[in-house]
Formats: C-alpha cells, sequence, structure tokens
C-alpha cells in the first residue's frame, strides 16, 4: 500500500518475529487499503493471511485493490484485473419508451412465424394404469 499511496501506512514493524506486531502489519495494510477505497466485502480478515486459512480471500483483496487502482486519475503503476465499470446513464423519451411496448421479444415464443406445431419426436408417452 505503501507504494501505491505514499505514507498510506504510518509504521511498519519491519524486524520482528512477533506475531502480533506482524499482524499489526496486516491489519494496517487492511485499514490503508480500505481508506484507498477497496470495498469492505473483498477485505480479508488478517488471520485469512497469517494462518493461511483463507488465501481465495486474500486473492481477491488483491484484485480488488487492482481494480480500485484503475480507478484513481494519480495512479499510474501496472494494472491488475479488469477495470471497475463506470455508470452509463440513458434518457428515452417518452416516445421512445412507448414504440418499444410494441415489440414482441424472441423470448415471448414468436420468431416470424416459426413455431413447434405438426412436430412430433419419438413415441408418444403412454401413461398406464
Amino acid at each position: 500500500m505503501s507504494a501505491i499511496k505514499p505514507g498510506s501506512i504510518k509504521k511498519i514493524n519491519r524486524t520482528t518475529r512477533m506475531p502480533f506486531k506482524l499482524m499489526e502489519n496486516i491489519g494496517s495494510f487492511l485499514e490503508a487499503a480500505r481508506v484507498y477505497g477497496v470495498p469492505s466485502c473483498d477485505l480479508f480478515q488478517t488471520v485469512d493471511l497469517f494462518e493461511k486459512k483463507n488465501i481465495s480471500q486474500v486473492t481477491q483483496c488483491l484484485f480488488a485493490l487492482g481494480r480500485t487502482c484503475q480507478a484513481h486519475p494519480d495512479y499510474d503503476g501496472p494494472t491488475l484485473g479488469p477495470k471497475l465499470s463506470e455508470e452509463n446513464r440513458r434518457q428515452f423519451t417518452e416516445e421512445q419508451l412507448s414504440a418499444g411496448k410494441n415489440v414482441i421479444g424472441l423470448q415471448a415464443g414468436y420468431n416470424k412465424g416459426a413455431s413447434q406445431a405438426g412436430m412430433s419426436f419419438g413415441k408418444a408417452r403412454k401413461i398406464l394404469d
């Protein structure tokens, strides 16, 4: 996170083997990622990484961070994963909306007169008592 956004993590415990200090580093990363804009549903729990319990959630978080980086105009580093979608709101007139009501979609079963009338495959189903 410090490479993506300098100054986002205030303190990094570098030369320690104490578990709580290492877990503090992971927690600092998660907080910085949340502040940067990674959705909370994509973040992982500290024990997921520290105890290697849920690596798939850790991977999901990294991909979410990659998507979030692409949304920041000040970020010019490498990208990871697809770009986040952007809103594309459309405005239709009442005339356009009413014209769409007269269209029969293909899902309605009408396709230029095609039907299954007269079609038979295999034997007829016989129900016996």
